[in-house]
């Protein structure tokens, strides 16, 4: 299947801090990827290598096949909503539709006209006036109407309030649906990306987690509860991703793809918050481990 996106060993580093370190993945076409993690876990950083933005500090990715924003060709393919969704406050909706299709070679004047009116946007009226919902909406259909074969989103939705939220990504989805395109979108409110995507990557630390199809990951993660009992003695083929333990009863997050058969556990599913908490939480465990080996 061809991959909308390729890293390998991907790093980038500000001074001495790394901000995405050893990320290796590969995101193949047709897919709603969620990029998800807490902040500052390097998502940004991320999506701004894969814009070509930024250049890596270490390691390579490719986009679509070729070099991140290599040719102008290559810009074309691809759309880019920043964290902000900046518009331009002296511009009216009109003006942003006219810079637009002087931009971007594939413009689709038609769809950007007909998102506007069904949006309600007046096109006089400047960007700066809008509500933070319908800059949103201007700034998604300057993506979209660039006709993108990928389209990346970093946190588009992350100041809009529940409403606004909603139909941001109803009006997502119905894009994608339509116009068959891939999508990269990147947020903490995981409630938001289960309704709409089905390619998961977890982003903690500045390294992944973990990256694959939804339902393939929610098959492969289970929660076991029981009488207490040490990791080390749990089969080889689960793999713990977080763990909680009290005097009498252990709780485990573990990846496997061998059925539970052990009787002394409860085995539920997880939901997709779920799995990227129980990850989140493997981090503070690793880390609770490292301070306790400094102390040693």
């Amino acid at each position: 299947m061809t991959s909308v996106l390729e890293a390998q060993a991907l790093g980038r580093k500000y001074g001495k801090r790394w901000a995405l370190r050893e990320c290796t993945i590969d995101i193949p076409a047709g897919h709603v990827v969620g990029l998800v993690g807490p902040n500052g876990a390097g998502k940004t950083t991320l999506l701004k290598l894969a814009c070509g933005q930024l250049e890596p500090s270490a390691g390579g990715v490719t986009v679509l096949g070729g070099r991140p924003a290599g040719t102008p060709a290559q810009l074309a393919r691809v759309g880019f909503v920043a964290q902000d969704t900046p518009v331009y406050a002296g511009l009216t909706v009109a003006d942003h539709l006219r810079l637009g299709a002087r931009l971007n070679p594939r413009w689709d004047e038609a769809m950007a006209r007909e998102r506007i009116a069904q949006l309600g946007l007046a096109p006089a009226q400047r960007a700066g006036k809008l509500s933070g919902g319908q800059r949103a909406q201007l700034a998604l259909t300057l993506g979209l109407a660039k006709r993108p074969e990928l389209l990346i989103l970093d946190e588009p939705v992350a100041s809009l309030d529940p409403l606004a939220r909603r139909e941001f990504m109803q009006h997502l989805m119905e894009a994608t649906v339509e116009h068959q395109f891939s999508v990269v979108l990147s947020s903490h409110l995981v409630s938001d990306l289960e309704r709409v995507c089905d390619f998961l990557i977890v982003l903690v630390d500045s390294r992944v987690q973990v990256a694959g199809e939804v339902d393939r990951l929610l098959a492969t993660h289970h929660r076991l509860t029981g009488p207490r009992r040490d990791p080390d003695r749990l089969p080889a083929d689960q793999h713990v991703i977080s763990a909680s333990h009290t005097d009498r009863q252990s709780t485990y997050v573990v990846r496997t793809d061998t059925p539970i058969h052990d009787p002394a556990w409860t085995v539920t599913q997880l939901s997709l918050e779920d799995l990227v908490l129980a990850y989140m939480d493997k981090r503070t465990a690793d880390n609770r481990r490292a301070a306790l080996e400094v102390q040693r």
